[in-house]
């Protein structure tokens, strides 16, 4: 009698779900778009920076100054941004539309900079924001959200059309 085993090559991996690609997604996204808001900010495109939001206005201390601040920060909004993803992929995952990662951007840059205004202490009113820094965080959050909303949308409809075509 012989035994079969399954070679190493042959088995089948498991698929991510859709909901761990969208984790990832704003994970990776929150990261990198945090990194390029750091270097908006030390090229004087914006007057505040990712750890202004996230560590000045709470912690007092050197080292949210330095270098080590900015890495604290991109790691804290990559975090944040799991919860930006899973709202993006609970309530729009459906709208297969470039456009409403721009409105998701927008709606968040309103919640960040209107509506938490008051608990960053650190950030100027929207009133004392200088145009550079109005015009640069808005796209900046508008590339943010379309890099989320598109990537959750886009891998939503081409999971549902791969299943589509395998049954």
């Amino acid at each position: 009698m012989k035994e079969e085993k399954q070679l190493e090559q042959n088995k089948r991996e498991n698929p991510m779900t859709l909901l761990t690609r969208a984790l990832i997604t704003g994970l990776i996204g929150g990261m990198f778009w945090s990194l390029f808001g750091i270097f908006m900010y030390y090229f004087n495109f914006s007057e505040v920076a990712p750890k202004t939001f996230l560590l000045r206005s709470w912690l007092r201390t050197e080292w949210t100054s330095g270098w080590l601040g900015d890495l604290v920060s991109i790691v804290l909004v990559g975090v944040l941004s799991l919860l930006t993803a899973l709202i993006y992929y609970g309530l729009f995952k459906k709208v297969n539309s470039m456009w409403m990662g721009v409105a998701f951007g927008i709606i968040l840059w309103g919640i960040v900079f209107y509506l938490l205004q008051p608990i960053f202490l650190t950030i100027p009113t929207l009133i004392e924001l200088n145009k550079n820094t109005i015009v640069s965080t808005i796209c900046l959050f508008i590339l943010y959200g379309t890099f989320i909303g598109y990537s959750i949308s886009y891998d939503y409809h081409d999971t549902k059309l791969k299943e589509k075509e395998q049954n």
